[in-house]
């Protein structure tokens, strides 16, 4: 992978920030409520951001499943690893047989830009409400947080991403200066990840397919798979990807994953743009921040919980909303004839509450109009 210059490796180095905002609760979430190890978490996430960003070439992210996650999360007391690996295995056996029999190629071909549009929209709208609702906790460091990125936007020399983390971390030090000497204490220590065979029970593993990798499939479809295609192929025609290409990643993700004592992940349109919002514009971001993940894994698991709270919630909220913006802009594209404006909003609307749900009605609501079953 060539690298042209300093200011391209800056703008590759902040790019591969731009999905911290999505990438960080989740994570922490798993270690602290679900008590899941960080090794396996952190090393899985850091060899397939690596792997990724070879393969493809472009900022293609790699994040929690966030159906999954949120109900792991917001369950704690109920949902076991043990079921989390479950669904992950789930997930990763679906896809890689969507993908192999050539089942997701004919779904993306029905799929209409409006929707896949709207989708992307939706999704973008969702990621502003959320960055809003993470910058409402400290609204004064947030406000700070945006007026800086706005200034530093386009800015080579200084690339805003870098420049938040760093206002980020001055502001943590300023508000708990003692956390300095926490971190004097973190630990270093080498673990390598726990394989998982033998340690999830049939109950378990029946209980992840069935309460979490079923609901999460729609959403994987609209957003990681269909979004994240359409997203990198508008972003870099000159390297476009397959929905089977895709799915199958994502099959073979998830099963090493879960083996590995990780959690669910995928792929995602507001991640890749969060990427691309912050500077990236190859495959090099995603190996620096994987590069980064896997080496925390390996020797800083024991302290990353408390690691990752350099980070304010706030500034997490910033990134997010700037991410949001980005993937919402896609909608430019799309020709203003009323049919189609209707679709991508009714679709847009629909997803920032269920992604599958949008994704059928938007089909739906195409083809019905189209066979003019209904008019608008």
């Amino acid at each position: 992978m060539r690298l042209w210059g300093n200011d391209y490796n800056r703008m590759e180095f902040a790019g591969a920030f731009g999905d911290l905002g999505t990438l960080i609760p989740f994570v922490v979430g798993y270690i602290t409520l679900n008590q899941m190890d960080p090794v396996g978490i952190l090393v899985a996430f850091g060899l397939f951001k690596i792997f990724v960003g070879l393969y493809f070439k472009t900022p293609m992210p790699v994040q929690p499943m966030k159906a999954i996650g949120g109900m792991a999360i917001a369950q704690s007391g109920s949902i076991t690893p043990g079921m989390i690996w479950g669904s992950g295995i789930f997930t990763g056996l679906f896809w890689l047989l969507m993908g192999l029999t050539g089942a997701i190629t004919w779904i993306e071909r029905v799929t209409t830009k409006p929707v896949v549009r709207g989708i992307m929209l939706g999704l973008g709208l969702s990621f502003v409400v959320e960055g809003l609702g993470m910058m409402k906790t400290q609204p004064v460091i947030a406000l700070g947080g945006v007026i800086l990125t706005l200034l530093l936007l386009n800015s080579r020399r200084l690339p805003a991403m870098l420049a938040l983390l760093g206002y980020g971390i001055i502001i943590t030090f300023i508000f708990r200066p003692n956390l300095v000497n926490e971190l004097s204490n973190c630990c270093i220590q080498f673990r390598l990840p726990e394989l998982t065979f033998g340690k999830i029970s049939l109950k378990e593993l029946l209980s992840g397919f069935i309460l979490l990798g079923i609901p999460q499939a729609p959403l994987t479809l609209g957003n990681a798979i269909i979004g994240t295609v359409a997203e990198n192929n508008s972003c870099f025609p000159d390297r476009k990807v397959t929905a089977k290409t895709i799915s199958i990643d994502h099959g073979l993700m998830n099963l090493v994953s879960a083996f590995l004592g990780g959690v669910p992940m995928c792929h995602g349109a507001g991640g890749m743009a969060g990427h691309i919002r912050f500077g990236a514009r190859t495959g090099g971001a995603l190996v620096i921040l994987g590069a980064m993940v896997v080496l925390v894994g390996l020797f800083l698991s024991d302290s990353v919980a408390f690691l990752f709270q350099v980070f304010p919630r706030s500034i997490l909220g910033v990134i997010l909303f700037f991410a949001g913006v980005e993937l919402a802009l896609v909608v430019k594209d799309i020709k203003l004839k009323k049919q189609n404006l209707f679709v991508l909003l009714v679709t847009a609307g629909i997803a920032m509450w269920n992604m599958g749900v949008a994704y059928l009605a938007g089909l739906i609501l195409y083809y019905g109009l189209q066979r003019r079953w209904f008019k608008v």
